[in-house]
């Protein structure tokens, strides 16, 4: 048990820039973190989720929905930026639990974490070609066999974009500069252009009665309720778990502190800056989606575009296409780039093997471990119905939001003597307080979810046991388990 238990010290973690591990160049500035996080966060959902779920769970209400994810996750984002400022090296929430709770439980983490960002990967690559489809046939051109269109899409999408992250990290950053100015020009048209076009009456009560469902409950909540349900407070809640799924992202931000320039200051900041630009946008889309039309006349499959036509403004529908594939480019591009930082740590740890913590000398990238996930996204995307499995995406970025939030709790107490660049105000109440909704929002995810969820965290713990547990760093003598006591200096 104290093998599984053994805690890497800090002075191993945050010791990647004087040469104790391999470690990564030095590349994003305050600005560039923040276009990181937006280029993940805002994907082609800013079009979409506000309308389908007023018209299907929330009703105007979906307003607070977005109000009551987006709280949820700063939450979680403080939490993020404390542990990020004090151990700043691109294992995100794999390497903070490492340090504070231990081997088996960073391997859980890191396992949840290749989950999130690996079916993020294949889920935003399947919808990007769908709607890159889409968007051609709006245009006026005619895509025949549309399915097989679509399944080169997706492999064309991801091969060029795993070599831009591959092959020169510089590239990448500047095409992701390009990419999401032009996504957020397109959002500022559907606020300024829809704004004219709102009727106060369509919002009318923002609280719709609540309306029980003709169909069996299936998610947790539900079933402990014996109920399902949809409007009213319970609609409103339950769309704030989906929503969240659009929140997604920031935590990718805290995987570039290794190669931030000042990290413990500027990730921090990145984080929290690109999450509150991001929440203003979305409450924006949202006010003047559901302004526009009665969201019991909103179409669930082009809420957005269905709401111009509506109005009379269809050539908002090519700006909404382009906004939308640019979205969901930059999304995945920047998924990629979080998942390598994850493996890459992993791997240097010694918990899978150690070649996938290559670092290119040509390329000054870890070239190896991107090209095995970029494989990965394809067979995922194209082998897979990762469509119908968006939540397994949900749950693993909401397992490792508590254990950060827990975090915050139990390194304040047992290491107060590491020097932190960020620290949450209120704790341990806002971090308990973050624990809490990261909890509730899991409670809302389908029974199905959990299952599945399950059964990879089990066949996870078993390649722990039988590969990580023996090969991990920490089993060789030389490294000590423990921290030693005393101020801990970068």
């Amino acid at each position: 048990m104290s093998t599984i238990l053994r805690r890497l010290p800090p002075s191993e973690a945050t010791g990647l820039r004087t040469g104790a591990r391999h470690s990564l160049a030095e590349l994003y500035r305050p600005a560039d973190l923040v276009v990181l996080g937006l280029g993940v966060i805002i994907g082609a959902g800013i079009f979409s989720i506000a309308g389908q779920q007023a018209a299907t769970t929330a009703g105007p209400g979906v307003i607070l929905s977005f109000m009551i994810a987006g709280i949820a996750c700063l939450l979680a984002c403080l939490c993020y930026a404390e542990l990020s400022s004090t151990m700043p090296t691109s294992g995100s929430a794999y390497t903070f639990t490492y340090v504070i709770f231990g081997e088996v439980w960073a391997w859980i983490i890191g396992w949840a974490l290749i989950l999130e960002l690996q079916f993020a990967a294949a889920v935003v690559a399947r919808a990007w070609a769908a709607i890159t489809v889409g968007a051609i046939s709006n245009f006026g051109v005619r895509v025949p066999h549309q399915e097989l269109v679509g399944d080169v899409l997706v492999f064309v999408i991801l091969v060029l974009l795993t070599g831009v992250v591959a092959l020169s990290a510089r590239i990448g950053l500047r095409a992701l500069w390009i990419m999401v100015a032009a996504k957020l020009l397109a959002i500022g048209a559907v606020i300024v252009v829809g704004l004219p076009h709102i009727d106060v009456r369509n919002f009318g009560e923002f609280h719709v009665p609540s309306k029980i469902l003709p169909r069996p409950p299936t998610s947790v909540l539900e079933i402990l309720f014996g109920q399902s349900h949809a409007f009213g407070w319970f609609g409103i809640f339950a769309a704030a778990s989906a929503i969240a799924f659009a929140y997604i992202g920031f935590d990718i931000v805290a995987t570039s502190a290794e190669e931030t320039v000042n990290a413990p200051a500027a990730v921090p900041k990145g984080m929290i800056r690109s999450l509150i630009i991001a929440t203003v946008l979305y409450l924006a889309v949202a006010l003047v989606m559901v302004g526009m039309v009665p969201y019991t006349k909103i179409s669930e499959d082009a809420p957005l575009t269905g709401a111009f036509r509506a109005v009379g403004v269809d050539w908002m529908v090519h700006v909404i296409d382009v906004g939308a594939v640019l979205g969901l480019t930059t999304v995945i591009l920047v998924l990629i780039v979080g998942q390598t930082r994850v493996l890459f740590s992993m791997a240097r740890d010694g918990l899978i093997p150690r070649g996938l913590a290559a670092v290119s000398r040509k390329y000054h990238t870890p070239t190896r471990v991107t090209l095995v996930i970029g494989f990965v996204a394809i067979v995922l995307a194209e082998f897979v119905p990762v469509l119908t499995m968006q939540e397994l995406v949900v749950i693993g970025t909401l397992f490792a939001f508590a254990f950060v939030a827990a975090g915050v709790i139990v390194m304040r107490r047992r290491m107060p003597y590491l020097e932190r660049g960020f620290r949450v105000p209120l704790s341990p109440v806002l971090p308990g307080l973050s624990l809490v909704v990261t909890v509730w929002l899991m409670v809302n995810l389908q029974l199905l979810t959990w299952a599945w969820f399950a059964l990879w965290m089990a066949f996870g713990l078993l390649v722990y046991l039988v590969y990580g547990r023996r090969h991990s760093l920490l089993a060789r003598p030389r490294i000590p388990i423990e921290p030693a006591r005393g101020r801990h200096r970068r």
